[in-house]
């Protein structure tokens, strides 16, 4: 048969081969989350996101659901293939209580469709690119949601939770995540928490939550010692119901139950007779009453750019008299002369002006607010 022994070199080769065979799997191993793990963050940010949820409905007076969180592993990729269009990532920093980062990430339409009910329209407004503007309404947004997830986070963990303002980026998702405008730990798995988001009839999308590894665990071993503390109190504290237990079976043979369950006296007495009782009035409930909306968030965005343009007027021409234009061409509109303008804040017709000259430079004095 030959010879078939093998040198102690040829053996060790092996066996070091075998070991880096296995040294990736073992550190793959590393960075999956255990199922319990992986329900404890589920748990978090459903809580969590509850909280933010009723933040997000007080902005845009909308009725707003979020679904149970889907948490698994995942990487950069398989959220390119998941999202096709731009996208808004949200990075929201802890400062206090967690070490990292995690990113929101939502579809374009969905940041239209917010930011103009947080400006008070219909959430029909989603035509064009996205803007500074849009940018600057979902931070301020998500600034408020984060913000009361992270005092559910304070409770559940049982420590001081705060955050840092989040910063509002468009990206085109299909771009390489080498190029530096992503965070680092999105170029390796991470964990994935993915909620169904439904505002009013008007939004019916997904979001996701994306969240280092490390982040994740620290979460979830600060909630396993949360729990661990709680219950050695609950152990180490004497049962206080032992003590008044035997009380009532002591006092049963005295007779003093016994007289009060008599029905003579009760019966005999004449200051019964004459308790007055009158028949309970109560206001009738007023029809076709709809609560009024109270703005009282409105300092929650009174920092938010928006855009005023005053229109001198407006005319309809044909493309053939369209390409006619040349210089010195005259455009008549469909204002009078000395007829107040029309100043218009993203797009919607607010007040009535007079134009004015300050200096060297064009304003419009406001004469009339259109209700």
């Amino acid at each position: 048969m030959g010879d078939t022994n093998l040198s102690q070199e040829e053996i060790n080769a092996l066996f070091n081969t075998a070991g880096d065979g296995e040294s990736p799997s073992a550190t793959g191993g590393e960075m999956i989350l255990e199922d319990n793990e992986k329900d404890t963050i589920g748990e978090v940010a459903n809580i969590s996101m509850g909280t933010a949820a009723t933040t997000l409905f007080s902005l845009v007076n909308k009725k707003v659901e979020i679904s149970t969180p889907v948490v698994s592993i995942s990487n950069w990729d398989e959220i390119v293939n998941m999202y096709e269009k731009p996208c808004v990532l949200v990075k929201i920093a802890y400062t206090k209580g967690l070490d990292g980062t995690n990113v929101l990430v939502l579809k374009d339409r969905d940041v239209k469709v917010i930011t103009d009910l947080m400006m008070g329209g219909d959430g029909t407004n989603t035509d064009g690119e996205i803007t500074e503007l849009h940018l600057s309404a979902i931070s301020e947004a998500m600034n408020q949601m984060m913000g009361s997830a992270a005092t559910s986070l304070s409770s559940m963990l049982n420590m001081m939770v705060d955050i840092s303002p989040p910063t509002s980026d468009l990206m085109d998702l299909a771009e390489s995540p080498d190029g530096g405008e992503i965070d680092d730990f999105l170029k390796g798995p991470f964990v994935k928490i993915e909620f169904k988001m439904l505002i009013g009839d008007l939004v019916d999308s997904k979001i996701m939550q994306l969240y280092p590894i490390s982040l994740a665990q620290e979460m979830c071993k600060s909630v396993f010692e949360t729990m661990e503390n709680d219950t050695n109190s609950t152990v180490d504290e004497p049962a206080p119901a032992s003590a008044p237990t035997p009380a009532p079976a002591q006092a049963a043979p005295q007779p003093a139950p016994a007289q009060a369950m008599a029905p003579p006296p009760m019966a005999a007495s004449p200051t019964m007779q004459q308790v007055n009782v009158e028949q309970a009035q109560f206001t009738p409930f007023a029809q076709n009453i709809m609560p009024a909306y109270s703005p009282e968030n409105i300092d929650l965005i009174m920092d938010v750019p928006l855009e005023v343009t005053v229109e001198l007027g407006r005319t309809h021409k044909s493309i053939h008299d369209i390409l006619e234009f040349a210089p010195g061409t005259i455009i008549e509109l469909n204002k009078i002369a000395g007829e107040p303008v029309d100043v218009l804040v993203n797009g919607k017709y607010v007040a009535k002006g007079e134009v004015v000259v300050i200096e060297e430079a064009f304003g419009v004095r406001i004469t009339e607010i259109v209700k």
